[in-house]
């Protein structure tokens, strides 16, 4: 599978990623990638980047190296409510949200707990991603989570760094799995991403293809290798 879009990368500003944006960028052109949408950890992670960071990124160019530049942000469910971390004002002039929950952030809850924190975070409009949703640290009702996700036109996204063997995520592979079944039989897009916290994992998809192989996911359903389809979906479930 040949993707054209990575839409969830870090740099040094996440605080716990070791590239530049501008390594990032070249690598994806170098790469082959026509997009990548930058997503760097807002405000509520750890020795992360400050509100004025996501407010002043309209000064990177929309292309470079030519390779189109989103604008965005990794977002963090901070509470069983759905709440984020980045005002709407802010949200609103992005070009990409990823909202996702992290450790450091909120610790898990209950089933019902931890679905009700993603559900009320993609009835947000300006929410486009949840991210890494196969996370076993947080167990989840799938099928609640998708029907919602459909509803609302929240994509989901299938992590690369949530299938590495001994990460953080590890466990993540029913799942998403799950997910993918699911998306195969409602017919409905997923995307997929990195999760690059380094410039040689910028478009790095191995694990993602392996599980996609072996529930024979149609590529037609990555919105990943068409970035004008990404564009689309992605601006149309803004409304």
């Amino acid at each position: 599978m040949k993707i054209l879009a990575d839409t969830h990368t870090h740099s040094m500003a996440s605080g716990h990623a070791y590239s530049t944006i501008q390594e990032n960028i070249r690598a994806a052109a170098e790469k082959g990638l026509k997009l990548i949408a930058l997503t760097d950890h807002a405000p509520a992670m750890q020795n992360t980047t400050s509100h004025a960071y996501f407010a002043n990124l309209h000064v990177i160019p929309e292309e470079l190296f030519g390779v189109r530049v989103l604008k965005g942000v990794e977002l963090n469910i901070i509470d069983f409510e759905g709440t984020l971390d980045l005002d709407e004002q802010t949200l609103s002039r992005l070009d990409i949200s990823i909202a996702s929950l992290h450790t450091p952030c909120i610790s898990s809850g209950t089933k019902e707990e931890n679905t009700r924190a993603c559900i009320c975070a993609m009835e947000n409009p300006l929410v486009d991603i949840l991210g890494h949703p196969g996370d076993p640290r947080y167990p989840m009702d799938f099928e609640e989570v998708f029907k919602v996700a459909k509803r609302t036109g929240t994509i989901l996204e299938i992590n690369n760094a949530s299938l590495v063997p001994g990460g953080i995520r590890s466990g993540s592979d029913e799942n998403i799995e799950q997910i993918l079944r699911m998306s195969m039989k409602e017919d409905v897009p997923v995307v997929v991403s990195s999760d690059a916290h380094f410039y040689t994992g910028i478009g790095d998809i191995f694990y993602v293809e392996r599980i996609m192989e072996k529930v024979g996911f149609p590529e037609d359903l990555v919105l990943n290798t068409d970035p004008q389809k990404l564009l689309y979906t992605i601006k149309r479930n803004k409304g």
